[in-house]
């Protein structure tokens, strides 16, 4: 399945603003474009990123070892510089399996010109190839940007956590889980009946 989502790609195209770009999965040789898209992130945000961004290790093991039946990241680049990355994260089985996490970041020089809405339309639209049913994506309550972004998309909030998540100041934050559910209505049509 995973093959079929991945066909199209890579995809070129340009932004609102005209700016062309490429659209593609994460290869090996994205080692030292994809720690340098992380470095470029801004302080008050890199207090939200779970991973040491500053280990070289491990954006050599992520492009080393890249597994797309259980993380599947897609990048856009502008040239040779990663502009955003979008994750969309897998569980092969449980309970949760047909539900998939989606993370999205853009780099600072782009916001604004549709790069994050891109990066989540085509994850969305292989979560629905690959057969997942729900999407969602856990944000802290700062990310107002973000957050309007996916309720533009279809996600809606499902729930918020006051001062649930510390940041990696020990500081508390809100959690906003959204989701979208990946059925159509046509799915059901005919259903019953």
């Amino acid at each position: 399945m995973i093959d079929i989502a991945l066909e199209k790609f890579p995809i070129s195209l340009k932004l609102r603003d005209g700016t062309a770009v490429v659209v593609r999965p994460l290869a090996k040789r994205d080692e030292a474009k994809l720690h340098n898209f992380f470095l470029a992130v801004p302080e008050e945000e890199r207090l939200f990123i779970k991973q040491p961004i500053f280990e070289r290790k491990m954006f050599r093991d992520w492009c080393r070892h890249i597994d797309f039946e259980s993380n599947l990241p897609l990048l856009m680049l502008h040239g040779n510089k990663i502009i955003g990355e979008a994750t969309l994260h897998q569980r092969s089985g449980g309970w949760k399996r047909h539900i998939g996490l989606l993370g999205v970041l853009t780099h600072p020089g782009y916001r604004g010109r549709d790069v994050a809405k891109i990066l989540v339309e085509e994850q969305v639209q292989i979560a629905r190839t690959l057969g997942l049913r729900k999407l969602e994506a856990e944000l802290n309550g700062e990310r107002k940007v973000a957050i309007h972004a996916l309720e533009q998309l279809g996600f809606t909030r499902l729930m918020c956590l006051e001062d649930y998540v510390l940041d990696m100041k020990a500081v508390p934050h809100d959690l906003i889980v959204m989701g979208m559910n990946l059925k159509v209505d046509e799915e059901y049509a005919g259903v019953g009946g």
